[in-house]
């Protein structure tokens, strides 16, 4: 008995190696509950009970124990327990200078701690478990918050809507164009993960500076909004105003060109900042050369400030970019241009990569006087926001009123 008890007890809870005890016990009948005690190493008290439980005609009910049976719960016997941990993970205790929690990350174990610390015996398991009860999760910073918004934010996203669906309606291109943040190149850690054989991650260099021989890499895109493809135009130099064009020039001359080749005009969405910004004088004259070299009017939109991640390359391209090269070291040139070339979408996104070797000089001025020459010849500045929204002529025009 004592061998066959033995090998099934390990598959048994302990409601059921009680029943099972009992059972054995009636069995065997008057002694029998002494007799399957000294097998079993159990006490009597438990062969007992399961004697009474199987005689009282229980049901089976899925319960290990009774009703109201074992260890009372942390908060039953602290019932200020759960207030004082709301109280500690509330948001304004970030910002209350007598908070024991104010310059500290709010981990269960810390939280347990002050608790302990306050009178209140818990450990950070339970802490976490009454977390969850009160409606607590683990969540990160959501970037939602856009700062003061122009009066005309609306009205201008409305404008640019209107421009693109006019743009697309007569089948001439429109494109979303921005610089995407520089990347160093070489042996550097980027964040993300990706699979790989356990126990052998990629090793990559513990400092991130800037190798002396490859440097940074800067993506310039170009989404063509019509097309739903991509081109980015890696360079190498500085991100200036003229890099900036001259990646739109190279999207033109290997794709552009051949996708519209009745076009006479050419839509630009843009952010308000940056290389491309709407402030920016060398971004404006290179456009005038760019529209006189392809003969194309260029008509230019701008995001409000402040609005930059609804740019449509941000979400339809960039991001995809960032999660085909996630967790792996962009360790050269090539591996950035093959990495961004392979990316591609369950919705038909296309997208091709070249990289740019070509030197972009910082600090090149556009004098007060040239500038207001170019304005006459060359900007036309539209009824709405001109500030924000213009066509650039690649021929000299005789007046520039707006549209």
């Amino acid at each position: 008995m004592a061998a066959r008890l033995g090998e099934i007890k390990p598959f048994l809870d302990e409601r059921a190696w009680r029943l099972l005890l009992g059972a054995e016990a009636r069995a065997i009948g008057f002694g029998g509950m002494k007799v399957v005690a000294g097998a079993a190493k159990a006490k009597a008290d438990t062969v007992s009970r399961g004697v009474h439980e199987l005689e009282s005609g229980i049901a089976p009910d899925g319960r290990v124990r009774a009703a109201g049976a074992g260890r009372p719960r942390s908060e039953d016997v602290d019932p200020t327990l759960v207030s004082a941990l709301v109280e500690l993970v509330a948001p304004e205790t970030r910002g209350d200078p007598e908070s024991a929690l104010l310059w500290t990350t709010k981990s269960t174990t810390k939280l347990a701690a002050e608790l302990n610390r306050a009178g209140h015996e818990v450990g950070p398991l339970k802490v976490g478990r009454l977390l969850k009860k009160a409606g607590y999760s683990l969540r990160g910073n959501a970037k939602t918050v856009e700062g003061k918004q122009h009066p005309d934010r609306d009205a201008q996203f409305r404008y640019i809507n209107a421009q693109v669906a006019s743009f697309q309606d007569s089948g001439d291109p429109a494109i979303s164009v921005d610089a995407k943040k520089k990347e160093l190149v070489g042996n550097f850690a980027n964040r993300g993960v990706e699979w790989m054989p356990q126990g052998a991650p990629e090793r990559v260099s513990v400092h991130d500076f800037a190798d002396k021989d490859l440097g940074k890499a800067t993506p310039y895109g170009v989404y063509d909004m019509n097309a739903n493809t991509g081109w980015v135009n890696v360079g190498t130099d500085a991100d200036t105003g003229a890099f900036a064009v001259e990646s739109i020039r190279r999207w033109w001359y290997t794709v552009g060109q051949d996708r519209y080749p009745g076009a006479d005009r050419l839509l630009i969405t843009a952010d308000s900042g940056g290389s491309n910004g709407n402030r920016l004088r060398l971004w404006k004259t290179e456009l005038a050369a760019l529209a006189a070299e392809i003969g194309l009017l260029i008509q230019v939109v701008h995001l409000p400030p402040g609005t930059s991640k609804w740019n449509r390359i941000e979400h339809r391209l960039f991001s995809h970019i960032s999660m085909n090269w996630r967790g792996r070291p962009l360790t050269s040139h090539e591996v950035i241009i093959e990495t961004i070339g392979a990316v591609t979408t369950t919705t038909g996104l296309s997208v091709k990569a070249a990289l740019d070797t070509g030197i972009y000089p910082k600090g090149i001025k556009i004098t007060d006087k040239q500038w207001k020459v170019f304005e006459a010849k060359h900007l036309q500045r539209h009824e709405f926001h001109g500030d924000w929204n213009y066509t650039i002529h690649g021929t000299p025009q005789m007046s520039d009123t707006p549209e």
